[in-house]
């Protein structure tokens, strides 16, 4: 299959050469050089922009920060929406808003292309072993379409339904499951810690009680105080707060406990710690009790 690929960082990177090692031709686009750079090695081709990447191909995948950035790469000069055959398909796998995701749809289908949301579930290091948990939703024929390179880069795929904005909002809220996981983590061993237990007796309790691969990794990094580098950035949390709020927003739905996590992000953010794992706010909580962070 004939795919385009933008957005090589942490996470697109190992997408984009999984891609190619299930034997895809992939054009990629970066803003910067240095990851598309090593996937030239693998044998992608390396496009000047959004619009070169995708001319010709069959499905163009995104995987990008934010919705500044896919808003760029999909509907700004030389974007995916220029160029991208009619009948072709665009997966975002990007975390963005449910917003952002109605417009791409409509700027496809006047374009005559057609649109899937498909955010994944996982960090760089389930991307680079193609572990990823995708969860699509759009036209059935064209997440047929982009099957394919979902089975390159993914362990499964969950359809959330025909609206591509729904896949959005189950990634929105399920980062906030995840955020409520890692606050309350970080609460419980601030507190034992302030008491004298040790961090690691501590995880090892709360492992044989909840048997969680997330209880298990972050309470880990947090025992550990294991925060750089970053698999996910604290400053996307924050960003993902931000998302889930504005989709509580638009259906009256309270979320009174997203806003505390909003205002921890914020506060860790505002104290620079924009750029270390997002598990890192449990160092914001240890400061905030006179403990090391």
């Amino acid at each position: 299959m004939r795919i385009a690929f933008a957005g090589l960082g942490h996470m697109g990177a190992p997408m984009a050469a999984n891609l190619l090692r299930a034997g895809h031709a992939v054009a990629v686009y970066n803003r910067s050089a240095g990851h598309a750079a090593e996937l030239k090695v693998l044998g992608a081709t390396v496009a000047a922009t959004p619009a070169a990447a995708a001319a010709g191909v069959e499905v163009a995948v995104t995987m990008l920060a934010d919705d500044a950035a896919v808003e760029q790469v999909v509907l700004g000069a030389d974007g995916l929406v220029g160029a991208l055959p009619r009948g072709a398909a665009h997966a975002s796998m990007s975390t963005i808003s449910a917003a952002l995701s109605r417009r791409l749809a409509a700027a496809h289908a006047a374009a005559g292309q057609r649109y899937v949301a498909a955010p994944v579930f996982g960090r760089p290091e389930a991307a680079a072993a193609a572990k990823l948990w995708i969860v699509a939703a759009g036209d059935e024929a064209a997440i047929a379409a982009c099957r394919p390179a979902f089975d390159a880069i993914g362990q499964g795929v969950f359809v959330a339904g025909r609206e591509p904005e729904a896949a959005n909002v189950v990634k929105v809220a399920g980062n906030f499951m995840l955020a409520s996981v890692i606050e309350a983590l970080t609460e419980a061993q601030v507190l034992s810690r302030a008491w004298g237990v040790d961090p690691g007796t501590f995880m090892t309790v709360m492992n044989a009680l909840f048997r969680s691969p997330v209880v298990e990794n972050y309470g880990g990094a947090i025992a550990a105080r294991r925060f750089e580098p970053a698999g996910f950035a604290l400053a996307l949390g924050l960003k993902d707060m931000r998302l889930a709020l504005a989709a509580a927003d638009v259906r009256s739905v309270p979320m009174p406990f997203a806003s505390t996590l909003h205002d921890r992000f914020l506060a860790a953010v505002g104290r620079g710690m924009g750029a270390i794992d997002w598990s890192g706010i449990a160092r914001l909580a240890a400061e905030d009790a006179g403990l090391p962070g």
